[in-house]
């Protein structure tokens, strides 16, 4: 059996309805049972009941069309914290927490996120010099120069 990637997303969209969410991923495995894995965040993130409510919705919209007897497995889930941000809407929410940016030249900023709009982000960079730490002033950088981003996780 294959699944219509297209069909899924149409159906993933009726699924999480009036729900403030957004689909960061959707994956189909290439296996004898396919696993169709949907990532999902919204601005103030994902709670579990969502996911079970969305998950119960999407898999009667693919028995419906693709019939019971269909076999797969469907996990719907957000993204872990250590996850890069993919998508700009996933930003906001991480406002006063330290992101990780690798940008297209190859550099490399660590600093406070003070600002997120649609086309990239403000970030207040830390530099270490042996002993001591210079916050630098509120530098943009937009989406299309980032490679990837990461919320760093501190566990003090």
């Amino acid at each position: 059996m294959r699944f219509d990637r297209n069909l899924l997303l149409e159906m993933l969209h009726d699924a999480i309805g009036a729900e403030e969410l957004f689909v960061v991923s959707l994956t189909v495995s290439d296996s004898v049972l396919p696993k169709v894995t949907v990532t999902l965040d919204g601005p103030n993130g994902l709670a579990i009941q969502s996911c079970a409510t969305i998950s119960r919705r999407l898999g009667r919209r693919i028995d419906e069309h693709y019939g019971e007897e269909s076999a797969y497995s469907l996990e719907v889930t957000s993204p872990g914290a250590d996850q890069p941000l993919t998508d700009p809407r996933q930003y906001p929410r991480h406002i006063g927490r330290s992101l990780a940016l690798k940008l297209n030249d190859g550099t490399e900023k660590t600093g406070v996120l003070t600002a997120a709009t649609p086309e990239g982000v403000e970030i207040e960079e830390v530099i270490k010099q042996k002993t001591k730490k210079t916050t630098l002033p509120a530098a943009f950088y937009s989406f299309g120069d980032i490679k990837e981003a990461k919320v760093v996780i501190s566990f003090k």
